[in-house]
């Protein structure tokens, strides 16, 4: 029997254990944001590649393709002439048309019968109907074979590849569904113009047929197509907006703060829009002294009756200085008058802030102008005599008239702005025209130069629609225009409802008061 040594039985029974190493725990998330972030650059690099469809609509040739985005909406680029945005639905892609070229021959086929164009709207419908089926079949192709390949090159498993293209289906055929289920047909009422069509705002009709053509999309859309022909036949001379004899057109401006370059872009929407009155809501001056009244001078020369109420910025001065020039009509006290086929009434803002010696009211003084317009209102609707559109400068005071008038403009916020009032009042502020006026290049950007055409039916003297027209600030030349409709004249809406009958809806985008 062998024995083993004491020492050797010690080592044996005192053995250290081998290190236990933890196992990795798995992080499936990880994986899973892997996966997901593959399916959204393929699918998109699908689309970039091979998701377009090159189609004809009447008689232009487009191209139609899907494109990421936040927010969703189509754009329609008319090169060279600009782009239509409409907010047709929310999801996460776009739907971009891309206006190629017109063709000649069909082009010719509708100037040599022009009876053609009755049937353009059907041939426009299949078209597009067309159109879209042959994209939505590409696009899933793209979809898939984009998130299949690139899986298969970053994963190198086949398994992988085919989950990354299933889900890059699933979610385009998701997104399909929310486009679906936010679908707004009368988006092609409401379009913002870019470019040059900025320059054309009759492309989708006139005022009169925007508000009372409420047809189907499809109509809408062949009324698109036919115009957006014209333009091209015209080339380069864009078609004027025609004026509809069964409208007033107002030229809303407000907050100009001595920036000559505003009489020019006045002068030249006065022109463009064949407008028939303006109205201007104050703080046209920066400091009301007598050494800026040299200023007001364009004035007497835009050929138009101008409406002008006093803002925080103009002082009684500058208040004279206007009321002697034969077209203007300046409103305070809530004085009526009629001009271009409307009836206003005004207030002066009771604040005159640039003087540190006078201390501001403050609201409490807004509202108690606000209050004396609202009595004069009444007074004039007693004596036969209703006012169409009243005027002040500040919100505030402009809320108090809620009830006793159709229409209230005011400024002084330097943004644009509208509100239903709660019994009924539209309230409709203005931007800067002047864009803030020397306040342009406080900021990291400069502020737009804004201004509005609103559009009143001449038997009712009820609003129909606006253009909210935004320019450039300093050193920038773009454009924009947004054409908007009256709540009342949207389908479905009961027209004609008088302000103080039935409360409206909560005020949208209500804002504090500041003192610009």
């Amino acid at each position: 029997m062998v024995r083993v040594p004491f020492a050797a039985r010690f080592r044996r029974r005192h053995r250290p254990l081998p290190d236990l190493e933890l196992a990795a725990r798995p992080r499936p998330w990880l994986g899973a944001l892997g996966l997901t972030g593959v399916v959204l650059a393929g699918a998109w690099l699908g689309l970039l590649v091979v998701g377009n469809v090159r189609t004809p609509v009447g008689p232009m040739n487009t191209t139609m393709a899907l494109r990421p985005s936040l927010s969703g909406g189509t754009k329609i680029n008319v090169s060279p002439l600009g782009a239509l945005t409409l907010d047709s639905h929310v999801a996460p892609v776009r739907l971009d048309v891309n206006v190629d070229q017109l063709d000649p021959l069909r082009s010719q086929e509708l100037v040599d019968h022009p009876e053609r164009f009755s049937g353009l709207q059907g041939e426009v419908v299949h078209d597009v109907e067309h159109g879209t089926l042959d994209l939505a079949v590409r696009s899933g192709v793209a979809v898939v074979a984009g998130a299949g390949l690139l899986g298969l090159a970053v994963y190198r498993r086949p398994r992988r590849a085919l989950a990354a293209g299933g889900l890059a289906l699933t979610l385009l055929a998701a997104s399909g569904v929310s486009a679906y289920a936010t679908w707004n047909p009368k988006s092609v009422m409401e379009p913002r113009f870019s470019g040059l069509l900025s320059s054309a705002p009759s492309v989708i009709g006139n005022a009169r047929s925007i508000v009372t053509g409420f047809d189907v999309y499809q109509k809408e859309l062949a009324r698109l197509v036919t115009n957006v022909t014209k333009l091209y036949d015209v080339t380069s001379t864009l078609p004027a907006y025609q004026p509809d004899p069964s409208t007033i057109r107002v030229l809303h401006v407000s907050d100009i703060h001595l920036n000559p370059a505003s009489w020019k872009i006045i002068a030249s929407l006065v022109k463009q829009y064949k407008v028939n009155v303006i109205v201007d809501s104050g703080d046209t001056m920066d400091h009301g002294t007598a050494a800026e009244n040299g200023f007001l001078d364009p004035v007497a020369d835009l050929g138009v009756p101008y409406v002008w109420v006093r803002g925080n910025h103009d002082s009684r001065t500058t208040q004279g200085y206007l009321a002697r020039m034969k077209n203007v009509r300046v409103l305070d006290d809530g004085h009526a008058v009629t001009a271009g086929g409307l009836r206003f009434a005004g207030m002066g803002d009771p604040q005159f802030t640039p003087d540190r010696a006078v201390v501001p009211g403050g609201d409490a003084a807004e509202r108690l102008a606000g209050d004396r317009l609202a009595s004069a209102l009444r007074s004039q609707r007693a004596a036969g005599t209703p006012v169409d559109v009243a005027i002040a400068h500040e919100p505030v005071a402009a809320r108090e008239t809620d009830g006793e008038v159709p229409l209230v403009l005011c400024g002084h916020l330097h943004h644009e702005g509208y509100e239903k009032l709660p019994y009924g009042t539209r309230l409709r502020m203005e931007g800067s025209t002047g864009g803030s006026g020397l306040r342009a290049v406080e900021g990291k950007y400069p502020a737009p130069i804004e201004a509005s055409v609103l559009y009143f039916d001449r038997d009712t003297h009820r609003l129909q629609a606006w253009d909210a027209i935004e320019l450039g600030g300093l050193g920038l030349t773009t454009a924009q225009v947004s054409r908007h409709l009256a709540d009342d004249n949207h389908p479905g809406a009961s027209p004609g409802a008088s302000p103080g009958a039935s409360p409206g809806t909560t005020p949208s985008g209500a804002t504090a008061s500041t003192r610009p």
